[in-house]
């Protein structure tokens, strides 16, 4: 074996090596701590049963401790857009006169990755009137988008919206 040649091979054993590395690094990189712990889409799903657990209280302090502390709340009766705590507590006081319960119509869960993922669909709430004690069923459309924030899930962007049909 010539001098060149044995060059020629030690240059194509090392880019061989390299393109390797390159390739175990980039599925390492996609494959890593940020997907290892990917929540499945029925823990996403049940942070609405928590969510509407908290409606059942009647305590709008504890319904905005699931939001973080720069949500956006986009709610079903009212025109306000709410984007601190304070608005969003304020959203509760009032909705919660109505002892809403809610209950999922359909649901499309989307899993980001390990700290963020969308729940989309339909659900619908039970509202009683406080005066009359008369009820009825709201059907509304929603979006939750949920970030995964000091170990907690927190809902940071939440819209819900009347049907517009009904």
């Amino acid at each position: 074996m010539t001098r060149r040649s044995i060059t020629k091979r030690a240059a194509l054993v090392t880019a061989t090596a390299l393109v390797a590395v390159g390739t175990l690094g980039t599925v390492a990189a996609t494959a890593g701590p940020e997907h290892a712990n990917k929540p499945s889409k029925k823990q996403i799903a049940h942070l609405f049963d928590t969510w509407n657990a908290a409606l059942q209280t009647g305590d709008a302090e504890k319904v905005a401790d699931l939001y973080a502390k720069d949500a956006v709340l986009l709610p079903t009766v009212s025109n306000k857009v709410r984007t601190d705590r304070a608005g969003i507590v304020d959203y509760f006081e009032h909705f919660l006169q109505n002892k809403p319960v809610g209950k999922k119509v359909r649901t499309i869960v989307n899993v980001l990755d390990s700290n963020s993922a969308l729940d989309t669909g339909v659900y619908e709430f039970t509202l009683t009137d406080p005066k009359s004690g008369d009820k009825r069923v709201v059907e509304a459309r929603y979006t939750y988008e949920y970030e995964k924030r000091g170990g907690a899930w927190k809902i940071v962007n939440h819209h819900s919206s009347a049907m517009p049909e009904g």
